[in-house]
């Protein structure tokens, strides 16, 4: 893969549109991220889970929280790789005139990172998957091909994500969010269908990142921007070398702040918070400092947290320089946190080892996730036969319940079942708990 096409400024959905938009103030990388995050559905992350869900009066992240701090650090790892580059090619401005922008594209891939994410954590994706595997979708399976079952049967955020910003929802015009081929491509972690994901040991399918209904979309991109094909049926491309930084920034944000969260939700004493980031910090300094400079344990780990991701974002920023052309070839098979080096390695698989013990496994937490798979199952349960058949009063009812947007023309099974997902899929915690307990009859919404 080469540079000089893989950073483009062509915009999905409107390539033919010759009236360039000369904006002094921003570039076009910029414009994807106000694009992102004015949007309703960056907005409607602020009610979405993260890792606690509903937390209630004590503050801990939230999906916008985190999206905002993602870009924050993949701005930094972009910018470190441009500076990077520059000090190897004096005359790299000349003969890749982008290549400046590339923290502002990483930044902007990092926002839209999560939008496809439903409510309820990644437990909303299995929840979404198991009304097909184990609940009444399952007789649907007859009627799909196996490429749209496997996008069912094992829902993805990222797909989704990729979806959301490329596909024409009713009346929001063709263009969609109208974001840049090298934004678009640079969200997509695993780019092979659904039916070639999942693959163990190959970090370019260990997932999937576009539905069949995205396929083309994707293809188009990825053929336009040089991505390496890997084989057309079922369709794999090797990544877009930015999806590297994307996906370090999320996994240094995430490991990291969810101790703080832990912290703030007494999960995880200062002790072993202490324990986990100081090796990360690196600094007998640094550790004496806090000791004696400051008494509040809240504001020791916001300092050691600040540290350690600053220092891991010097080394990921290494890690991809040093493997720049395995990286274009393809060939990286791992992430950049997954090369880390001492003295990092150690206290970052002992932080991944904590969080899956204490943090993700806390009490409260897979309640709330148990439940939410109740309140998402219970919706596909309601309006994937009221849009399918639509044949009662009650059903008719349901319909009008969904915004305009979300009501698809195509009459195929597959694309008015990825409709009722297009909606589910998009509403808040809250929201999907509201309509849950309103519809079932549990609670009665009030007349506005």
């Amino acid at each position: 893969m080469q540079w000089e096409k893989l950073i483009s400024a062509k915009r999905w959905g409107v390539e033919n549109n010759e009236a360039q938009d000369h904006d002094k103030a921003r570039s076009q990388f910029q414009k994807d991220y106000d694009r992102l995050i004015f949007s309703s559905p960056f907005r409607r992350l602020q009610n979405k889970t993260q890792v606690f869900p509903l937390p209630g009066s004590v503050f801990v992240h939230n999906r916008l929280t985190h999206s905002l701090e993602v870009a924050s650090v993949g701005r930094s790892l972009g910018t470190i790789f441009y500076q990077n580059l520059k000090k190897q090619e004096a005359d790299l401005d000349q003969r890749l005139p982008l290549i400046s922008e590339v923290g502002n594209m990483v930044a902007a891939a990092c926002l839209a990172h999560d939008m496809g994410n439903p409510a309820f954590g990644h437990s909303g994706e299995s929840a979404l998957s198991r009304y097909f595997t184990d609940g009444d979708g399952l007789a649907f399976k007859p009627k799909l091909t196996d490429e749209q079952w496997q996008d069912f049967t094992h829902f993805e955020g990222n797909a989704n994500a990729f979806r959301l910003l490329t596909h024409p929802f009713t009346g929001k015009g063709n263009g969609a969010f109208a974001l840049t081929y090298t934004t678009l491509a640079s969200i997509v972690k695993y780019p092979c269908a659904a039916i070639a994901g999942h693959v163990k040991g190959n970090i370019h399918q260990k997932k999937y990142g576009f539905f069949q209904s995205e396929q083309t979309s994707f293809q188009a991109i990825a053929e336009d921007l040089g991505l390496v094909k890997v084989q057309g049926s079922p369709l794999i491309y090797k990544r877009h070398p930015l999806v590297y930084l994307v996906e370090a920034a999320d996994d240094i944000c995430y490991s990291i702040i969810d101790l703080e969260d832990a912290h703030r939700l007494k999960i995880l004493s200062y002790a072993q918070i202490k324990e986990l980031l100081m090796p990360i910090c690196n600094s007998t300094r640094m550790a004496n400092w806090l000791e004696t400079e400051f008494e509040d344990e809240d504001a020791k780990v916001s300092i050691m947290r600040a540290k350690a991701i600053n220092n891991l974002i010097t080394a990921c920023s290494k890690i991809f320089m040093d493997n720049q052309d395995s990286i274009l070839s393809g060939n990286f098979n791992q992430g950049l946190t997954d090369a880390l080096e001492e003295p990092f390695l150690t206290p970052w698989n002992a932080i991944s080892k904590i969080s899956v013990q204490k943090i993700y496994n806390y009490q409260s937490v897979v309640q709330i996730e148990v439940a939410g798979y109740k309140v998402m199952g219970g919706l596909l349960e309601e309006f994937i036969p009221a849009v399918l058949h639509n044949s009662t009063s009650y059903h008719n009812k349901l319909v009008k319940l969904i915004p305009k947007q979300f009501i698809t023309p195509n009459t195929d099974l597959y694309s008015k079942i990825q409709s009722v997902l297009d909606f589910v899929s998009g509403m808040t915690d809250l929201y999907a708990v509201e309509l849950y307990r309103n519809i079932k009859g549990i609670s009665f919404p009030a007349i506005h």
